[in-house]
């Protein structure tokens, strides 16, 4: 499961975003509004209505340059931030950008895990709030981003899903995400936010 959740994280995570305007619009950022020697680290854990673990641990990601270019680690990967703000090109997306409070779209996401399984995702989103939250790493204005729908895969598993998601533009991607799926219940939090002064 967890290498599911990492792969799609690859995917969406950050798709970031810019400061809203006084008119409560955000708009997706460019390259630009990324340095070298940002940092994020979330802690994780997802465990069943039985009690049973299934993921638990932190996942750090930090802006580096190479060779003048700039890369987002990934465990032990480095993506182009290029490749990371590139506007996705679907007509279901995670974000439907501009974000605005009150905004609603259909997300679909098709994914292959490492074992070969391929799922679904489909979701009915929307964007319920704008507002102050607090998480491990601080306070920050954030979108409060409903998803539910199902998740499917060709192992016929089939469950119900609910995904609340709180965005923060300021950090340029989520504080913390909670997702019921079936009997699994999983929690990421933003637990440390810092950059270049």
């Amino acid at each position: 499961m967890k290498s599911q959740i990492v792969s799609f994280f690859v995917l969406l995570m950050f798709v970031a975003c810019s400061s809203p305007k006084e008119s409560g619009i955000t708009e997706q950022p460019t390259l630009a509004d990324y340095q070298v020697g940002e940092k994020w680290v979330w802690k994780y854990k997802g465990v069943t209505t039985a009690g049973e673990v299934r993921s638990d641990g932190t996942d750090t990601r930090t802006i580096v340059s190479t060779d003048g270019v700039l890369g987002m680690t990934i465990g032990k990967d480095t993506i182009p931030v290029s490749d990371i703000v590139k506007p996705e090109a679907s007509e279901t997306p995670k974000y439907d950008w501009p974000l605005e409070v009150g905004k609603k779209w259909k997300y679909e996401n098709s994914w292959t895990s490492q074992d070969g399984t391929t799922g679904k995702q489909s979701q009915d989103a929307e964007v319920l709030s704008y507002q102050e939250e607090t998480v491990e790493a601080g306070t920050f204005m954030a979108y409060t981003i409903q998803y539910a729908g199902k998740t499917t895969n060709s192992r016929g598993y089939s469950a119900d899903e609910k995904e609340v998601w709180l965005y923060a533009p300021a950090v340029k991607t989520f504080i913390k995400l909670t997702q019921d799926q079936g009997d699994f219940h999983y929690v990421e939090e933003l637990i440390e936010y810092s950059k270049p002064e």
